[in-house]
Order: structure tokens, then C-alpha cells, then sequence
């Protein structure tokens, strides 16, 4: 899908060259990876003399939330917080993401906050 982004639309040759990985995949590869997709709804094509042109039809947002959820369904028994215990007990995370999460979880938990107090004036007032 990144090649496919990237490239916006392409010839199944295109995204095969496009790919970053190795070792490079192979051409069929690519291509058997292209239909999964396109029978998946990721991804359309647009037929020119018998070649196909692949396109996204999906956003990279809405992909990697998709991907995102199947991921903490699967592996983490649909709970967030056991996949974010799974990444802050590495090794790999610095004082500097902690700071930046322990923010991001303030910020998350204020702007909740705020949400559950509108809704209550609003119900409030509406009564």
C-alpha cells in the first residue's frame, strides 16, 4: 500500500519497482498482493489494453486504523492498554516518548473531560 500511496496510481511493474523492502519482492509477489487488496476494497484499477493501473481507493489514515484495530483485536485482546504496556516495556522507548505519551494521555483525558461536560449542559438545557 505505501508503494500504491506514494505512487498515487501504477502499472502493477510500477509498484513491483516502487516497493522498499529487502530483499525486493518479486514481480508476482507484488502482484498477488495487489489483488488481495483489491478484493479486500483497498484498492481499484482502471483497465488500459489489457493492463491493469492500480489506484488507492482507501486513505492511509483510514488503512492504518483498519490495520491498527485488526492488530490489537488479534494480538492484544482488543485492549489498548495491554499494546501500549506492550511497547513502553521495551527497551527501545526513550524518556522523551514517555514524556511525550504521559502528554498525549493529559491531553486526551482533559479534552474528555470537556466533552462529557458539554453533553451534560446540553442535556441539561435541552430538558
Amino acid at each position: 500500500m505505501q508503494a500504491i500511496w506514494r505512487l498515487g496510481k501504477g502499472f502493477a511493474g510500477e509498484i513491483a519497482a516502487a516497493v522498499v523492502a529487502e530483499p525486493q519482492p518479486a514481480y508476482r509477489t507484488v502482484l498477488t498482493m495487489i489483488r488481495i487488496l483489491e478484493q479486500k476494497g483497498f484498492v481499484g484499477h482502471e483497465s488500459f489494453n489489457g493492463n491493469n493501473q492500480y489506484y488507492p481507493i482507501v486513505s492511509k489514515e483510514a488503512y492504518s486504523g483498519s490495520m491498527l484495530g485488526s492488530l490489537i483485536k488479534n494480538y492484544f485482546d482488543a485492549s489498548y492498554s495491554s499494546l501500549v504496556s506492550f511497547f513502553i516495556n521495551g527497551d527501545k522507548v526513550s524518556e522523551e516518548d514517555l514524556d511525550t505519551l504521559s502528554r498525549i494521555i493529559e491531553e486526551k483525558r482533559k479534552s474528555t473531560q470537556q466533552n462529557k461536560a458539554v453533553k451534560k449542559e446540553a442535556n441539561t438545557n435541552s430538558k
